[in-house]
């Protein structure tokens, strides 16, 4: 039986522009756009209807799973948690990042990411979940066990996203000491001795893993047609090694050079939305607002705030003249669903999957007021 809905007196956020009118919606899929009212479905009194959005970097969910250190969450509750808040926010697909490799900070015991996966597709095949959940494998490739653990994914379809990451000392993020004895000297209360055993030891497996894990990693995205991301590149070296592995997503980098670079070579340059909606960093890098006024900022992630995926675009188009509503709104829907090529969703389109948002947003903070997945609302 065809089921059809309509939502009128929208506005609706195309590609290049607002228009005032109604969408029509059937079997799932966006059938019809209108600039003008229909008399029948829902009215939005003038609110936004927006892609739904797609999220590519969330460590949202480890906070449930594991939300004290030492403390492991029942999954099945940890997931259905961390999907309410999602979705709530207006993110309809969304890719779950689970730890490849132990690193320094803490990680954890192989199988126990596999479990997890597994976990996500039972709450799907039992009707528990509102969003789509995808999986984003985040691979320390300096740790001795990355391949372990990245071997327990090996037929896995649900991944569709791996990024090459490297914490160690001297790399990535931490090219000078000064966050490294921060985040782990610091933190962790190291004499001055044990910190220095510490970087060494971090230095050396570095040295020792690292490239052979990129290689073989990125052999199989590959072979297998998943998108790899690089992951806080500082310098054109890292960008141009970014180049040689296929990468197609460049995940937070730390300078202006390395931004600059990726955007140039076709990468999507990806930032935090916590960076934009606090004008900062908070891990003292560049500023996402900086690397948009620029020009080269193409996708936002939630990271570790999901309402701020929902935030970040009203800033932008409210406080960089060169960026416009719809523009920003397809750093988190159309840009990043093309990136990991997910055709179906993204934009408001004829044809698409009707993943659609409801936004109220006078002033301040967006208001999510209903969420559709394929057409089935699910907020």
């Amino acid at each position: 039986m065809t089921k059809e809905t309509v939502l009128s007196n929208a506005r609706i956020v195309l590609e290049d522009k607002i228009v005032e009118g109604s969408v029509l919606i059937r079997d799932g899929r966006i059938a019809g756009i209108s600039e003008s009212n229909s008399a029948i479905g829902e009215d939005f009194e003038g609110d936004y209807l927006i892609p739904g959005l797609v999220e590519l970097h969330t460590d949202h969910l480890e906070a449930h799973y594991s939300p004290r250190p030492g403390v492991r969450w029942n999954k099945t509750a940890a997931i259905q948690a961390h999907d309410a808040q999602i979705v709530t926010s207006g993110i309809t697909t969304v890719f779950d990042c689970l730890r490849m490799g132990s690193d320094e900070d803490g990680g954890f015991e192989r199988g126990e990411m596999r479990d997890m996966a597994d976990a996500i597709q039972a709450a799907e095949r039992e009707d528990r979940l509102r969003a789509e959940h995808l999986i984003h494998l985040r691979c320390e490739v300096s740790a001795d066990n990355v391949l372990d653990h990245f071997q327990d994914f090996e037929k896995d379809p649900y991944v569709r996203l791996v990024s090459l990451m490297d914490h160690a000392p001297g790399q990535r993020q931490f090219q000078t000491m000064d966050q490294y004895i921060f985040y782990y000297q610091k933190k962790r209360g190291l004499s001055d001795e044990a910190f220095a055993r510490f970087v060494a030891k971090r230095q050396e497996e570095s040295a020792k893993y690292a490239t052979p894990h990129r290689d073989a990693i990125s052999k199989v995205c590959a072979e297998r047609g998943i998108t790899i991301a690089s992951h806080d590149d500082a310098t054109l070296a890292h960008v141009d090694e970014a180049i040689n592995y296929g990468v197609r997503l460049a995940e937070f980098p730390t300078s202006i050079d390395a931004a600059k670079a990726s955007h140039g070579a076709g990468m999507s340059v990806l930032m935090g939305a916590p960076n934009i909606v606090r004008g900062k960093s908070h891990s003292g890098n560049i500023a996402a607002r900086d690397l948009a006024e620029l020009g080269v900022l193409d996708v936002l992630s939630s990271d570790y705030v999901p309402l701020s995926l929902l935030h970040a675009p009203f800033i932008l188009a409210d406080e960089v003249e060169s960026i416009s509503l719809p523009q920003a709104i397809a750093m988190v829907t159309a840009t990043p669903a093309k990136t990991v090529s997910l055709n179906d969703r993204g934009r408001i389109a004829e044809g698409l999957r009707a993943d659609l948002v409801r936004v109220r947003r006078d002033h301040g903070v967006p208001v999510t007021r209903s969420v559709w997945r394929e057409g089935r609302r699910v907020a």
